[in-house]
């Protein structure tokens, strides 16, 4: 059957020789997680319903990657990463999928660490990047506000300098894992120009200072993975700031281009394409416009892998342009979409939502397929909506 034969996701005899890499790397990552992977962290990986997964799962996979030294497959080795090139890094994330690992809490390996390869002074490199490679440091982003999303230049909060610290007040909303987070990197307004990206500072704040209030909010997912953050009076050291005073902008515009090429990765299209497929040939392996539906999902997954490799071989030394991130973030987040969407229609009547791991396998299975469609409304949202960047791509040309 077409849904048993070509939309498993995983990887089946025919397909076992890679396209991406060499086979010796192929059969190194694949030992690797047969023997690091339990069973359990396997669970956590299929649950995951946002962008992390279980955050006890999370800090255990995150401490074997370290372990191995393939925590950071993107950084210079000089910085404790692995140097790997695109084709192995893509390679590494599918491989991960197919296998059910965790989806990491990966906001300062994935952004703000190379931020501070990037832009950070050696003393910010020296206390901040160890604890980022080894789990010790979880960091959250302060960007968002009530009246400045996708438009951040129009951000509120306030940090006036006294001495040594900025004193910062103001608030921050969708703050994706606020509660969980022990750092945060920020933007705050220092002062007001004559453009409003003018007077913006980035800085980072140890979660755990006086003043800072967190108060996490329930998706329509049932989820508790975005957050409220309240700063009063919270005191930060000027020497957590990243770039000069007023200057932030640079910074933001940098680590968003980090954020927007990497907060929908290949492995979260492949891992919810997976259960698409496997609800589909469990509930309705008859249906063939669901089946030709699923078989275009996957031709697009795989364009996009192809495309998403071409931008990172052809742009490995200078990183990915504004334009390039916008890409790929609005062709992957619409794409994610899609993907659940199509696991909704395969569940059809049982996708009705039931308590968690409370019923028969198929109400659960139905379940998590409503969970995840709901989920993933947001992700044409976050990172800027996917309008602003079709804006941000057309400048470009």
């Amino acid at each position: 059957m077409v849904g048993e034969q070509n939309l498993s996701g995983g990887t089946s005899e025919r397909e076992s020789k890679p396209t991406l890499a060499d086979g010796a790397f192929v059969d190194e990552v694949r030992r690797f997680l047969r023997a690091a992977l339990t069973e359990n962290l396997r669970r956590a990986g299929r649950n995951t319903i946002g962008v992390h997964s279980d955050i006890e799962a999370c800090r255990t996979w995150h401490r074997r990657l370290y372990e191995k030294g393939w925590i950071a497959p993107a950084w210079p080795k000089a910085y404790g990463g692995m140097g790997w090139s695109p084709a192995q890094r893509l390679i590494f994330e599918r491989e991960c999928a197919d296998n059910d690992a965790p989806v990491l809490f990966a906001g300062g390996v994935r952004n703000v660490g190379p931020l501070l390869i990037a832009l950070g002074t050696p003393g910010q490199r020296e206390r901040y990047l160890r604890p980022i490679l080894d789990g010790s440091d979880l960091w959250c982003q302060g960007f968002s506000e009530v009246g400045a999303g996708s438009d951040l230049a129009t951000v509120q909060t306030r940090a006036e300098r006294a001495g040594g610290h900025y004193i910062v007040d103001g608030s921050k909303i969708w703050t994706t894992g606020a509660h969980l987070a022990n750092r945060m990197f920020a933007l705050v307004r220092t002062a007001v120009g004559a453009r409003p990206q003018a007077g913006i500072t980035f800085l980072l704040i140890d979660m755990s200072s006086p003043g800072v209030a967190v108060k996490p909010i329930r998706s329509i997912a049932g989820e508790e993975e975005f957050c409220e953050v309240r700063f009063d009076n919270v005191r930060v050291p000027v020497a957590d700031r990243v770039g000069p005073e007023n200057e932030g902008w640079a910074a933001a515009r940098l680590l968003m281009r980090f954020a927007r090429a990497s907060n929908t990765t290949t492995g979260l299209l492949r891992r919810a394409f997976r259960h698409a497929a496997a609800v589909a040939n469990s509930h309705a392996p008859s249906d063939s416009d669901l089946m030709l539906a699923l078989s275009e999902l996957k031709r697009q997954l795989e364009v996009f892998e192809s495309l998403e490799l071409s931008i990172l071989s052809s742009t490995a030394q200078d990183g990915v342009t504004d334009a390039q991130a916008s890409m790929m973030k609005t062709l992957a987040t619409e794409l994610h979409q899609r993907i659940t969407e199509a696991a909704l229609d395969a569940a059809g009547p049982l996708a009705a939502p039931t308590p968690r791991d409370t019923g028969p396998h198929y109400l659960n299975e139905g379940a998590f397929a409503t969970r995840k469609y709901l989920a993933t409304r947001a992700a044409s949202i976050y990172s800027g909506t996917n309008e602003t960047h079709r804006n941000l791509v057309a400048r470009s040309l």
